[in-house]
């Protein structure tokens, strides 16, 4: 739970859009990856939930979420009424959806702190995770900052967004210089091992109004339409251009900064993560449902349907999952979307 020195009312909000194509075909349109159990025994959203409920309790976590998943989500949260769902009319990226969600917030506790949080990310422990927060919320609410954690890199990831420190100015805590989006490898490699790049968690805590301001003087995708936050979410939703709260906010910012996490951090992106976030046998294989691998190794399997017996064959990731089967080799794996695209397939 978050100290209550850091912030007298504290709200966690959980993004849980976007359609994770990437795994596919386990993950579906009506089955999104924040249902799957990709780093642990229990749904991705279950384990999000039950950090948040940590941080703050349950009263005060919200999922914000589109209409169509609200049931789905039910399923597995049985305990959470329509209260905790804030449902976006429309995608229109993070920069929208957090700032609807900051003005709700604000309504509801004027004053209160916001975490945001993602529904398919690893972390762990819980402890060095609720440490961090903690940290964040202590320098957001001191400075009026906006605060994004930042991981130290333990390989080079051309996947991931970075965020270069600057000035430090607090255990932790630096002046953020400047985020690089998904660069190439050979840039990826060299931030590896600068110790001045971290890995952009995407997740941000920050004083609700501190936010909105910051939204109202620099981006010009969401600003122009604050005055509709007053009214129902379809007008504001269809006045705003579609942006992220990175590109839109916090690159233009100029109060924005990070705090340094200790804690094991990893977005289950793409099926190359279960090697990270479940334990392999000894021949690096990685399986989970009905599975086998005979003399082979360094291959994933997932089966949630039928079985799947794999025999001499190495380092590839194999999914079943209702009448779909996916073969492809492991370093194709960031690629997938690609082979969606031209068999027409929309994945979820």
């Amino acid at each position: 739970m978050v100290t209550p020195s850091a912030a007298t009312s504290t709200f966690a909000v959980v993004l849980a859009g976007g359609i994770g194509s990437r795994f596919w075909p386990a993950s579906t349109p009506d089955r999104p990856k924040q249902l799957l159990a990709l780093s642990g025994d229990v749904p991705l959203i279950v384990e999000t939930v039950r950090r948040a409920e940590h941080l703050v309790g349950a009263e005060n976590v919200r999922l914000l979420t589109g209409p169509d998943m609200v049931s789905p989500f039910q399923s597995v949260l049985p305990n959470y009424t329509a209260e905790h769902f804030w449902i976006e009319p429309v995608a229109r990226g993070t920069g929208p959806a957090l700032t609807w969600a900051a003005a709700r917030v604000e309504r509801e506790a004027p004053g209160a702190m916001m975490i945001s949080l993602h529904a398919d990310h690893l972390i762990r422990p819980l402890g060095a995770f609720a440490a961090t927060i903690d940290t964040a919320l202590e320098a957001a609410s001191k400075h009026g900052s906006l605060v994004c954690l930042g991981v130290t890199p333990t390989r080079a990831e051309a996947g991931y967004g970075y965020i270069e420190i600057g000035e430090q100015i607090g255990d932790h805590v630096h002046r953020v210089h400047r985020f690089v989006e998904k660069p190439d490898m050979e840039t990826a490699r060299s931030y590896a091992g600068s110790g001045r790049h971290l890995w952009n968690t995407g997740i941000f805590v920050w004083r609700a109004a501190d936010f909105l301001l910051a939204v109202e003087r620099w981006c010009v995708e969401i600003g122009p339409a604050m005055t509709a936050l007053a009214a129902d979410a379809e007008t504001f939703f269809a006045k705003v251009s579609p942006v992220s709260v990175d590109v839109g906010v916090l690159e233009r910012a100029t109060n924005v900064e990070t705090v340094i996490a200790t804690f094991e951090w990893d977005d289950v992106g793409t099926w190359e993560a279960l090697a990270r976030t479940r334990q392999p046998d000894a021949a690096g294989n990685v399986t989970s449902g009905h599975t086998a691998v005979v003399e082979g190794s360094g291959n994933i399997v997932w089966a949630d349907s039928g079985r799947v017996v794999l025999f001499g064959v190495d380092d590839l990731i194999v999914v079943r999952s209702g009448d779909e089967v996916l073969v492809m080799r492991r370093d194709l794996a960031p690629h997938l979307k690609r082979a969606l695209g031209q068999l027409g397939e929309v994945g979820g």
